[in-house]
């Protein structure tokens, strides 16, 4: 049976204050409040009291305003679903978002394999979820050999589905009629989305929740962090990249966006570093790091490399076969890398040591 989908009113909530709180110069502080949705219409009036007032709709200044007639007719005060996403993720012990802001980077494929390594381990001790928010180019269900299957609802809530009895996803990909369906949303039917996926699906404890994002700092990341905020808020970021220029000048916009936004950030993966061949296992470099790659980066925002993935044909080729890349060839050097890093970023979890980013001046 196919999820019906419920939509939010046209103008998102704004997100909690207290979550975005800063001790920054004034000037910081006006450029974040800029950057998070706003209850006010960009073609409302002067005088406008926003859509969560209790006037909203109703006061003087909202005559002849073209929102009149929706604002005010829509429900006031904060969004009444936050204390449900509280509710739905109040077992899940770590919210982990994988981000970057440059496409092609192999931010997915990092995310799988997060889910593959994070949910290792004894049974019941590291259930892992897998929520995969990028909504128009959803890749995790080929990643996972799921292709074709669909979600179910109880009236629990939606199931994820499940990959391993440790190991569980939940993507748009299982609601489209087909892989090769578009997806023609504007923003709030993206909010939507990742809004139902966080208080109506099925989550149950997990020790960790990897959410997978699409490339920039947009709709579905501002939306993401809004409502997990209401859920304790992000326990940490994994920035993925590729060595060269072209990609880390959009990752500098990512982290930016994780200091704006008071994301906590674990550290920087750098991915596809260099080739391995797997016929002769010899290494060698395809994107030439030529302002200081991962490392670079990282020492100049502050943060630590958690490691450095090579780039081995046949990772592309298990996800194109949904296999695990890590049980399949566990002697490559990419996967002792991708285990590397795994242990780290647990390390880091366990002891909350994720960085808070300070803007470099």
């Amino acid at each position: 049976m196919a999820v019906a989908l419920s939509l939010p009113p046209a103008c998102p909530p704004p997100a909690p204050a207290a979550a975005f709180e800063s001790a920054k110069p004034a000037a910081t502080a006006q450029a974040v409040a800029t950057l998070l949705p706003s209850h006010i219409p960009e073609n409302a009036p002067e005088h406008c009291p926003g859509t969560e007032s209790e006037q909203a709709g109703l006061a003087p200044g909202c005559a002849g305003c073209p929102n009149q007639d929706a604002c005010s007719t829509a429900p006031k005060g904060p969004d009444p679903d936050l204390a449900a996403v509280q509710d739905r993720l109040k077992d899940v012990k770590n919210k982990i978002l994988v981000l970057s802001g440059k496409g092609g980077v192999g931010k997915s494929t990092v995310s799988a394999m997060l889910g593959w390594a994070l949910s290792e381990g004894e049974e019941g001790e590291n259930d892992t979820g897998l929520m995969d928010v990028d909504i128009c180019g959803p890749s995790l269900p080929l990643l996972f050999g799921m292709q074709g299957q669909r979600l179910h609802s109880t009236s629990s809530g939606i199931l994820p589905l499940s990959i391993t009895s440790a190991l569980s996803l939940v993507s748009i990909g299982f609601l489209l009629p087909s892989s090769n369906s578009a997806v023609i949303w504007r923003g709030p039917k993206k909010n939507g989305l990742i809004k139902q996926f966080l208080k109506d699906v099925e989550w149950g404890q997990l020790e960790n929740l990897v959410i997978d994002t699409p490339p920039g700092t947009s709709d579905e990341h501002l939306s993401i962090v809004q409502y997990l905020a209401a859920a304790g808020g992000v326990d940490g970021a994994v920035i993925v990249t590729t060595p060269q220029e072209v990609a880390l000048q959009d990752v500098r916009k990512e982290l930016d966006f994780c200091a704006k936004v008071g994301v906590p950030v674990l550290g920087v993966v750098e991915n596809m570093s260099g080739f391995v061949c797997p016929s002769c296992g010899g290494e060698s470099d395809i994107f030439i790091p030529s302002t200081g790659g991962a490392e670079g980066l990282a020492k100049e925002w502050g943060i630590e490399v958690l490691g450095k993935v090579p780039l081995d044909p046949r990772i592309g080729m298990s996800g194109d076969y949904g296999q695990s890349f890590l049980e399949e060839y566990p002697d490559s050097p990419a996967s002792v890398a991708y285990r590397s890093v795994v242990k780290r970023i647990k390390e880091k979890l366990a002891d909350k040591s994720a960085s808070l980013l300070v803007r470099p001046k």
